[in-house]
């Protein structure tokens, strides 16, 4: 039976519970940082088999760090997911922070934006990894209730749940991991959630007032590099086929492509 807040088409809540910050500390911890996937498996694991052999030879803890966007536009969205859940490389940790593809899938799942506004976001490819055609449900069913309720059964709950865990921000010391960028001049504990996953044109046209290498992805570039101390680490892998990475180990960095 269907709770009250399914049949009037509310979610779980009309507001998005505040998402967690973590910290860690950088030494002695080999990290790799992933830019956006966009739901390309394939490159994905390509890109983890380069990092596999690249850490190898190191001898510290190793660490992967998923910068966000793993649903959305590219083809494996589903699969994508089902990946990030189960565990990492052999040998290392993994860390998967929110994106705002994220974001908005679980909005849409817990009632608080419309089909319209996530298909918006190049969410169709990522229906059809589930099996799901929405027109075809348009055909089937009476209202657009009964569309988004076909839906959301649909997805599963593991993968909601993933959605609900993901983190927004790594402070690990003099770096910042997150998926759009930071407000700069505002100090990290007053950063908002909606800044961390969707900022730009503020961030990077205040980038002098950085203070933290900020690691992130977002804003998509043809190539992955830093420029003062913003480093962008999405190179488009939906539309170029390129999936980049970061290692940054003992103070040094190196990028990695698939």
């Amino acid at each position: 039976m269907k709770t009250v807040a399914r049949l009037f088409g509310l979610g779980r809540s009309g507001i998005r519970n505040p998402r967690r910050r973590l910290r860690l500390d950088p030494s002695e911890i080999a990290i790799y940082a992933i830019g956006d996937v966009h739901g390309c498996l394939d490159e994905l694991q390509a890109l983890e088999q380069h990092i596999e052999e690249d850490a190898r030879t190191l001898p510290d803890r190793k660490l992967i760090v998923m910068l966000g966007d793993y649903v959305d536009r590219g083809p494996s969205s589903a699969q994508v997911l089902d990946h990030l859940i189960a565990p990492a490389l052999v040998g290392f940790e993994r860390i998967c922070l929110a994106g705002n593809h994220e974001v908005a899938m679980l909005d849409y799942l817990e009632g608080r934006a419309s089909l319209q506004s996530w298909l918006a976001m190049g969410a169709e490819p990522t229906l059809f990894s589930y099996g799901i055609d929405h027109n075809r449900l348009r055909d089937l069913h009476r209202n657009a209730r009964e569309v988004d309720d076909a839906i959301r059964d649909a997805i599963p709950a593991a993968h909601r749940d993933f959605l609900r865990s993901l983190p927004v921000l790594i402070e690990a010391d003099r770096y910042v991991f997150v998926h759009a960028g930071i407000r700069p001049g505002v100090a990290l504990a007053k950063q908002t959630d909606h800044d961390l996953v969707c900022i730009r044109s503020d961030f990077f046209e205040n980038a002098r007032l950085l203070n933290h290498y900020v690691i992130h992805g977002h804003t998509p570039i043809e190539e992955a590099k830093r420029e003062g101390m913003r480093v962008n680490l999405d190179t488009g892998a939906v539309f170029s086929g390129k999936l980049s990475a970061l290692r940054i180990w003992r103070d040094k960095g190196r990028y990695l492509t698939n």
